[in-house]
């Protein structure tokens, strides 16, 4: 497929059954577009660190995962909770709930299958996930953005507001910026 063609896709909601596919689509995603971007050892720990669905949001239905013909291509979600990012780190108040009225909702775990990048799935499922937010009375949404998704947030009328450097668990630090935007009311 080339990488204008319009691609016929619908969102849902994720399941748990859907974990492997959610899998298999962050690791070809970091690896493609982690290149040029990232070193080779950066993409190495953000694979074994990072590309591991948070079955949390998915417990939660904030997860949401693109599907053309019967295969996932895409996912990405927010959060209602603290923590920022995928993968196996953890800290002790990751799981409380945010104040919709004074705290920012989190954008989480976007990633797109290489094979349908720039096809407007990543912001369909952004625009998905930024609705829900609402619907939920956030009036802020928050990310950290590996410097490989950026300008999908900046389109999409996110600022960077801070370097946000994410420090994985052998050491290794993955630049990224932490993304902020103001929902209309």
């Amino acid at each position: 497929m080339g990488s204008t063609e319009m691609v016929d896709f619908y969102i849902r909601t994720a399941l748990l059954d859907d974990v492997a596919s959610i899998s298999a689509v962050m690791r070809e995603s970091v690896e493609s577009f982690g290149r040029g971007v990232y070193t080779l050892q950066q993409i190495a720990s953000a694979l074994r660190y990072i590309c591991r669905p948070d079955e949390q949001l998915i417990a939660d239905g904030t997860y949401f995962v693109a599907v053309a013909d019967r295969a996932i291509i895409g996912c990405g979600g927010w959060s209602r909770r603290r923590k920022v990012y995928s993968g196996s780190a953890s800290s002790r108040d990751e799981n409380e709930p945010l104040d919709p009225a004074s705290e920012a909702a989190r954008i989480r775990s976007m990633f797109v299958r290489p094979s349908f990048g720039r096809r407007g799935i990543g912001r369909a499922i952004l625009q998905h996930s930024e609705q829900r937010a609402a619907a939920e009375g956030f009036r802020r949404l928050q990310l950290v953005a590996m410097r490989s998704a950026g300008t999908l947030y900046e389109s999409s009328g996110y600022t960077a507001i801070a370097d946000a450097p994410v420090v994985l668990e052998d050491g290794v630090i993955l630049e990224c910026t932490l993304m902020e935007k103001a929902l209309s009311s």
